[in-house]
């Protein structure tokens, strides 16, 4: 049995999806840079990666076409590198380089990339073509609510207010405009080589390398945005709570992971980086998809952590993924309780600041978190997510770079 651990990580800056930086850069070639990167920094020849795998959750035009297998040509590696397109939405790149571990651990490959890559400036949420299933749509409808209804619903549902979701937006702008400035992610990025296009059809080409989803914002300011979805129960025009000051961007970005054999590793002189010990995921009523890190943060704490004689006050870092502020806000209400210290969140901004490239966030959240960890001397961290179609997912990470 193998025994795999992570050796390298990195991700591309983030892109505002639509009018930001990298409207008009393919997800292949984004997914290509860090694919070719996290192999330059493991130190290692090509020719070692055994399987690649990428999440993808709109895996279609642009990101089609298995996209993992362009972004393996686009990297320039030899033809007889695999590669595998994987979607379980928001979690599609933490699964990957789960999957990754897996294989590892079965003895099936020695090296191996897990990562994601997502365009929501070329592929629209949900597609090109959204064609529901009739009798879905007639019996079960809420499997195709939409994910900004579902952040409604929670709010509505367990009393998240307004000025509760604009306050923790705040706090995560604020938390990455500081982290930006400090250069805490400058060694994580890959400059990415970019274009885009004026309206006249000229081409210009640059070096992207900085986040630019971090907003300076007030209270004043983001308590002066419209919401965005309707809440029946709402008592001003039919609208809730939810606008785009307090919900993640959406967003443009690639991440990729590098895990290896620890006795490979050893051979090769590659020192490990650290430990993915495992990863849960649960499913639930669609109508809340936001719930889903409440829900699986405590699996994990039961099925991974505990038996390594960990619990909520041994994890230094807590990366859990702001699709919404209501449902940020709803699982620390739930999890704080159980133990979790609130001031261990997102240390350096979440998604409402820094974005959510859907099936990238995954790996991009653990490469954030390895580098925290080294960058801080600390040993435990936790990634969770709230996935779309009603689930959660969480993964427990080591870092031995103490």
């Amino acid at each position: 049995m193998g025994d795999p651990v992570i050796v390298a990580a990195c991700r591309t800056a983030v892109g505002r999806a639509k009018r930001g930086s990298l409207v008009h850069t393919r997800p292949d070639d984004m997914a290509g840079v860090v694919v070719k990167e996290v192999v330059k920094r493991a130190g290692i020849k090509p020719e070692l990666i055994e399987d690649v795998v990428m999440g993808c959750a709109m895996p279609e035009a642009e990101q089609g076409m298995n996209v993992a297998r362009q972004a393996v040509h686009r990297a320039e590696f030899p033809d007889e590198i695999p590669a595998m397109t994987i979607n379980r939405y928001c979690s599609s790149g933490m699964q990957a380089i789960w999957l990754i571990n897996l294989d590892i651990m079965a003895g099936m490959i020695d090296v191996g990339i897990g990562g994601g890559t997502e365009t929501m400036s070329m592929i629209p949420m949900g597609g090109n073509k959204i064609v529901p299933n009739p009798w879905m749509a007639e019996n079960y409808p809420r499997a195709y609510v939409s994910m900004g209804q579902t952040s409604e619903n929670v709010a509505m549902k367990y009393g998240i207010t307004r000025e509760e979701q604009d306050a923790f937006a705040l706090e995560s702008n604020n938390k990455a405009i500081r982290a930006n400035k400090e250069g805490h992610f400058k060694e994580q990025i890959v400059p990415l080589p970019a274009y885009k296009y004026d309206g006249k059809g000229n081409r210009k080409d640059f070096i992207y390398e900085v986040d630019e989803g971090p907003r300076p914002s007030t209270l004043e300011g983001l308590a002066g945005l419209r919401p965005a979805f309707a809440n029946p129960k709402a008592k001003i025009e039919g609208l809730g709570t939810v606008t785009a000051g307090n919900s993640s961007q959406m967003s443009d970005g690639a991440s990729a992971v590098l895990l290896m054999d620890r006795a490979k590793a050893e051979e090769l002189g590659v020192k490990p980086w650290g430990k993915f010990h495992g990863c849960v995921t649960v499913a639930f009523d669609p109508d809340y998809m936001g719930i889903g890190p409440a829900r699986a943060v405590p699996r994990l704490m039961e099925k991974v952590a505990k038996p390594l004689g960990l619990d909520y006050k041994d994890i230094d870092c807590w990366e859990l993924n702001e699709a919404f502020a209501s449902q940020a806000v709803y699982s620390l209400k739930e999890l704080v309780p159980k133990g979790l210290d609130p001031d261990k969140i997102n240390p350096n901004g979440g998604a409402i600041a820094l974005g959510h490239p859907l099936g990238a966030t995954g790996a991009k959240l653990t490469t954030q978190i390895m580098y925290w960890l080294r960058d801080n001397k600390k040993q435990w961290g936790v990634v969770t997510m709230c996935i779309g179609g009603g689930m959660g997912a969480a993964g427990l990470f080591e870092n031995y770079l103490l």
